[in-house]
Formats: C-alpha cells, structure tokens, sequence
C-alpha cells in the first residue's frame, strides 16, 4: 500500500472540528491536515495556529482550488453538506462529510452524480462505524451469541437551549433528529444489517425554535424491531442495548466514546435479571475520529470502498424522511 498521507483541508472552523476531529486526524498514520478554510481569515489563521495546520484560506472556493488539497472534511452546518461538499467534488477532491449528509434523501442523491462524474470518493462521517466496540457489537450479534438479534433499544439525549447554537436553527437543519437520533438509526441498520420496513415516531418540537427536542421511534427491520429516544433537552446521556433470544448486548458509551480511557461492552447470557450472566469486554484506549480519518485515507490510496458511502448516508436519509413523516401523520411510513 502507498502508504503516503493524504493531504486533507477542512471547510470551516466548527467546534467539532477543531476540538474533536482534526486533533483526531492528526495523529493518524494517513492523514495530514495541510489546510483549513474560514469565510473569516483572521478565524482559520486562529485556528491553524493553534493546530499547527500550514496553511489557512480566507475563503472555502481557495482551498478547494489549491491543487495540494487532496480530500476535503466538512463539518459546516447541516444545510451546507451537500452544496459545499458538491463544489469540493466538482474541484476534483474527496469527501468526508459530518453527519446528517443532507437535509434529505432526494438532497443526497444529488451528490452520486457529482461522485460518479468527478471519480471521487464521498463518505459521511460516521466514526461509530469503524470503532472496535461497535465491530464487535454487531460480530457478536450476528454469530448467534445471543441467539436471534429480535430488538434493539437505544437513549441519546443532553441539554441545549442556547438559541445561537446551530443546532437549534430550523433554517440550519437543527433540532435532536438529525443531530444524534441519526445514530441510533444507522447503528441499528448497521448491526441488523437491514433496512426498515417502515417507522413510525412521536416528536415534540421546541415552541421557539420550532426544532424537535423529544422524539421516541420505532423502526420495524425484517428481523425484528429498534426503538429509541433522543432529546436536546434532557439530562445527557446515551446507551444502546441489544436483545436476542438467548442474551443481551450492552454499549455503555456508543456514540462519544472517550478517548482517555478504555470502552466496554457488556455481554448478558440471560441466566438471570441481577446480572449473574454478565461478562464484560474492554476496547484499548483509541480515537475513533483517528480510526475514521485513517480509513478513509485508506480508501482513497488502495481505491476502495470508504467506511460509510453514499448509498449507505442516503438509505439512513430515507428512514429520517419517514420519521419526519410520521411525525406529521402520526402513521406508519415506508422509507
């Protein structure tokens, strides 16, 4: 494998960039942040600064000119995913684009045109995806360790009312769903290894902001059912669990795992409800925006499948639209 690292910039200085996942990136084996991009100058020469990122733009249509740039990270706001990750495209360069990938499926599959014309790879950035705990989550499920996968229950939730957080623009794509009620729903269709038939969901919206910050779901896979809660405006907290019809899978931390300590997983044989059954397995101490960045790096240089494609982000889009359907006809609706 060329194992030279791919030089990546960043579109824009979100927190979760410069806090999470460039630091993440940077200390990958195949990733080299060579550049980042603000719409103000003085904010991406700040931020290089403090990330020892060479080179800063005052523009995103300058980095995505810069010929050194090979792939692209976009972190913007969620309405900005698929026009500035179609520009990145147009000029030639990968994507990895954060989650929600789009503000809906139809929007989404605008970007498979952009990939096939331009011979590019395009991803959404769902790093849970390629941590340890969640690779063996869905090996021990799918072995039969806990006999039939039937039902998956999941929480995500933390509080937010600050009204000039993204999240919490409706113009923005903001509200609970597409912030963290997405990954209970890829996880679900990812250790399944299925799409729901359909969904039905229950959602409260914020009366200011008019974003949902309570929504309960449930999805109905062939092989059996996913449900779960998630709020922006609750205690924080986050769980999934995995029921079979001999045992119990357990997630402690799914979505946010630490990074300075080690991750576990629970594995419940059924024997009895006080947990006698119990058998715990750690996860070393990793970063799973480095595992993320190294795999998509991967990706590019072997030219093969990156962690989660387009037609993976696109299908999850369809199941959000149902939810949001439902939402509004307080029916069952098919994905």
């Amino acid at each position: 494998m060329n194992a030279k690292k791919v030089k990546w910039g960043v579109l824009g200085a979100a927190s979760i960039a410069t806090r999470k996942v460039i630091p993440g990136m940077q200390a990958g084996e195949f990733c080299e942040i060579a550049g980042i991009a603000s719409r103000d100058l003085r904010k991406a020469k700040d931020a290089a600064a403090q990330l020892g990122i060479a080179k800063a733009y005052g523009a995103y249509e300058e980095m995505l000119a810069d010929p050194e740039i090979e792939a692209v990270y976009n972190p913007l706001p969620n309405h900005l995913h698929v026009p500035w990750s179609r520009k990145a495209a147009e000029a030639g360069k990968h994507v990895l684009c954060e989650k929600p990938l789009s503000l809906d499926a139809a929007e989404a599959r605008t970007l498979l045109a952009a990939r096939d014309r331009y011979q590019v790879k395009i991803g959404e950035a769902f790093m849970v995806k390629t941590h340890p705990q969640w690779l063996r989550t869905r090996e021990l499920a799918r072995s039969g360790r806990i006999g039939d996968l039937r039902a998956i229950g999941g929480y995500f939730s933390y509080f937010n009312r600050d009204e000039r957080n993204v999240r919490n623009v409706a113009g923005w794509g903001g509200g609970g769903i597409f912030d963290i009620g997405c990954y209970p729903i890829t996880t679900s269709r990812f250790v399944f290894g299925e799409e729901p038939r359909r969904v039905i969901a229950l959602v409260e919206n914020d009366p200011d902001f008019k974003v949902d910050r309570l929504a309960s779901v449930i999805l109905d896979f062939p092989s059996g059912q996913a449900t779960f809660s998630c709020s922006t405006q609750l205690v924080p907290y986050q769980r999934m669990q995995f029921f079979g019809t001999k045992g119990r899978i357990e997630i402690e931390i799914p979505f946010n795992a630490p990074i300075e300590k080690e991750t576990r997983i629970f594995v419940d044989d059924g024997r009895d409800v006080s947990g006698g059954g119990v058998t715990m397995e750690t996860f070393p101490i990793c970063n799973q925006y480095t595992i993320q960045g190294d795999e998509f790096s991967k990706a590019i240089r072997e030219d093969r499948e990156v962690p989660v494609p387009l037609e993976d982000a696109i299908a999850n889009m369809a199941v959000i639209d149902a939810v949001f359907r439902s939402a509004k006809t307080a029916q069952w609706e098919r994905p």
